[in-house]
């Protein structure tokens, strides 16, 4: 078996494959730099090779070529979403060769609109949502006609928190809370969640993120004084890894302060029924997506631990450093054990 990946040579997500790929004791990985694709090219891919697709996530190159932007972005600035989206979805049917990740599904995956209407119809449960909104009049109108006092706010194409708000209204009061900082008339993806009372600067951060996928608040289960969530890996149709995020803010992301949770724990307090319908519900977010080798689902159970929904649906959502399965498989090994199996 040959595989060929494409990816960011020398980043994190490179080298766990590449150990993954040798601990198998396969030939290595044929890659294909990102950056070549982005720019225009048609890559030369070996004869027969499994083709894997990976995040372009993490290099401002990438990231530029993809928007087509004359400049790289400053260092967490958030640019147009949908540039970047066409760039990416363009870049992707340049690829021939099998591939692990379908692109069509690959793109229905980075649009969060499309992607919510393929799990509803699906009967997956998820967070109700507005119809696509395009700035802050809209969404406070939106929420007024549907009663909704608090939601999410996502850039449809957005990844990693970035650009996301959870937002509050009571009357004439209002909380955003967001990892978005406004500087110099720009807006960047740091670190540090803020929360902004401010209607005239919530304003002007709503406007210029553009297009809205607008979600109603899904009341997460808490436990230990943190609110949780899962981060679930499904691979070839089955949930393999989970992680436990636990945060002291709405924003359950790793990167932003949360922490890693006991899974033990959280399984005991959703009780054996309902962890094993969680688990199904993941299995059948990603079978929407038989294309794809792998995905990550973000999971909610709900306050009193009886129902839970999905937040996310994530194409590359399978970088989690050190978490191995009941085999003592991470992620990736565990992705190049079923291929080899498969073949």
């Amino acid at each position: 078996m040959r595989l060929a990946v494409v990816t960011n040579p020398g980043g994190r997500r490179a080298r766990l494959f590449a150990d993954a790929v040798r601990a198998a004791g396969l030939p290595p990985a044929v890659e294909i730099p990102w950056r070549r694709l982005a720019a225009g090219e048609t890559p030369g891919i070996p004869r027969g090779a499994l083709v894997r697709i990976d995040s372009p996530d993490g290099d401002a190159e990438v990231d530029r070529l993809l928007r087509g932007d004359a400049e790289p972005a400053e260092h967490g600035e958030i640019r147009s979403g949908e540039a970047w989206y066409a760039g990416f979805t363009k870049a992707l049917e340049r690829l021939g060769g099998t591939l692990l990740n379908d692109p069509a599904e690959l793109a229905v995956l980075f649009d969060k609109r499309r992607c919510h209407a393929v799990l509803t119809s699906a009967g997956v449960p998820v967070p109700e949502a507005a119809p696509p909104l395009s700035g802050y009049a809209d969404l406070r109108g939106e929420m007024w006609g549907a009663g909704w006092s608090r939601v999410f706010i996502k850039p449809p194409h957005g990844s990693s928190a970035s650009g996301v708000i959870a937002f509050e209204q009571a009357g004439r009061r209002l909380v955003a809370t967001t990892s978005v900082e406004v500087s110099g008339g720009r807006l960047y993806n740091s670190l540090t969640v803020r929360r902004y009372t401010d209607e005239a600067t919530v304003r002007y951060i709503v406007d210029r993120l553009g297009p809205l996928h607008v979600e109603r608040w899904y009341p997460k289960a808490g436990l230990g004084g943190r609110t949780v969530d899962l981060r679930v890996v499904v691979i070839g149709g089955e949930p393999t890894h989970v992680v436990v995020r636990a945060s002291r803010h709405p924003m359950t992301n790793l990167h932003l302060g949360a922490q890693r949770g006991d899974v033990a724990a959280v399984r005991r307090a959703a009780g054996e029924e309902q962890w094993a319908a969680a688990m199904e519900t993941c299995a059948r977010a990603a079978a929407q997506f038989p294309g794809c080798l792998q995905v990550g689902v973000d999971l909610m159970f709900a306050s009193n631990w009886r129902r839970h929904a999905v937040a996310e649906v994530n194409a590359f959502g399978d970088l989690l450093p050190g978490l191995l399965n009941e085999h003592g498989r991470d992620t990736y090994a565990e992705q190049v054990h079923r291929l080899v199996a498969r073949c």
